[in-house]
């Protein structure tokens, strides 16, 4: 397998109403990591906390709220759960992958897979990156008629586990099909990470969290993918670690020094092929993101190293910091402007080849 090292990818949302021309952008800038965009501007279902309930049993639209919840007590339900942990153990469990189309995701969820499937058929690329929401995140946003979070319903915690675990599995194996030399980076969005231990979350589990990821992450690594998770804020980074993802993700640009609590976590998730996706291009704030320079953002990322170098006391070195790093906008674009969309995807794009030319990557 090929090395991530200092190469650049984006986290998923672009503010398009095309499909075709957010494509046309992607595969433009990001030559080694092209991902596949969600694009709320082309369809509500496209956005992050619905995109991935499709198939999944139990999911109504509430008219009256105007948002989809999960209902748990119907008999219908139990009659869809029956069939689905059938079609989950002989998918995951079995290699059989005759219903899997059923966990697939189709319009109006998307309107870029495809057109991104297709590309990939046509290049030659190391890596292809997709992505899911992360456990946590749909389980938190999610609720059932009485507001209960399905995190809490542990039944239905599972279903939601599970449900992620073949959308994932699905995207990957849509991939080996366009391009089978390619190796799937499947990122699980968790933006509900940065408010772990907080008081709107003071009854969930570690355990929980760390559990959630971890099936979903040993599912994909063993259908040849790599799971990483992005967070956009803080976090109590040591979850992800102790949950067994090959890549994290998190926002640099505002939170560089927020690894270094964990240095003794981090030296052995690098020196065990870990990587550190930085996200250094400001896409959550959109003066900054106007400022910013590629120089700025070169000085962000050595100054970042730096510092984790010292607070670990040299045991994580420079040089494998170098090695296990790569790049990526602080969070999606979605929320941007087309131009200063285009504008993080170039630097983005521009940082890590700066990056590769002063440390000799190849």
């Amino acid at each position: 397998m090929a090395l991530l090292t200092l190469r650049a990818t984006a986290v998923g949302s672009l503010p398009h109403k095309n499909a075709e021309t957010a494509i046309n952008l992607i595969f433009e800038k990001f030559k080694e990591i092209p991902f596949w965009p969600q694009l709320a501007k082309v369809d509500k279902h496209e956005d992050m906390t619905v995109q991935y309930l499709q198939g999944i049993p139990g999911i109504k639209y509430d008219e009256e709220h105007g948002k989809f919840i999960y209902d748990a007590q119907s008999d219908e339900f139990f009659t869809e759960l029956e069939e689905f942990f059938m079609d989950y153990e002989s998918i995951i469990n079995e290699k059989d992958f005759t219903n899997l189309d059923k966990y697939a995701i189709t319009k109006p969820y998307t309107s870029a897979i495809p057109l991104y499937l297709d590309r990939l058929q046509k290049g030659n690329y190391p890596f292809a990156k997709c992505h899911i929401i992360g456990p946590f995140t749909l389980g938190t946003s999610l609720c059932d008629t009485e507001n209960v979070c399905a995190f809490y319903d542990e039944t239905y915690r599972e279903v939601l586990i599970k449900g992620l675990t073949l959308k994932a599995v699905w995207q990957i194996e849509q991939i080996k099909k366009a391009s089978k030399d390619c190796t799937p980076i499947m990122f699980m969005d968790e933006p509900v990470m940065s408010q772990f231990g907080t008081s709107a979350f003071i009854t969930v589990k570690k355990e929980d969290i760390i559990d959630a990821i971890s099936e979903i992450s040993k599912v994909i690594q063993e259908f040849g993918g790599l799971s990483a998770v992005h967070c956009c804020g803080k976090s109590d980074w040591s979850v992800l670690i102790d949950a067994g993802v090959n890549i994290i993700n998190f926002d640099a640009f505002a939170y560089a020094k927020s690894l270094g609590a964990y240095t003794k976590e981090l030296e052995s998730f690098l020196k065990n092929k870990g990587y550190i996706a930085w996200g250094l291009v400001p896409t959550l704030d959109k003066d900054a993101l106007a400022k910013t320079s590629l120089e700025e953002l070169e000085e962000k990322f050595e100054k970042a190293t730096d510092y984790l170098v010292k607070k670990s006391n040299g045991a994580i070195s420079k040089d494998l910091l170098i090695k296990q790093s790569f790049f990526t906008p602080s969070c999606g674009a979605g929320g941007l402007s087309l131009e200063l969309a285009q504008k993080a995807m170039t630097l983005v794009n521009d940082l890590s080849e700066k990056l590769k030319k002063k440390y000799e990557v190849c």
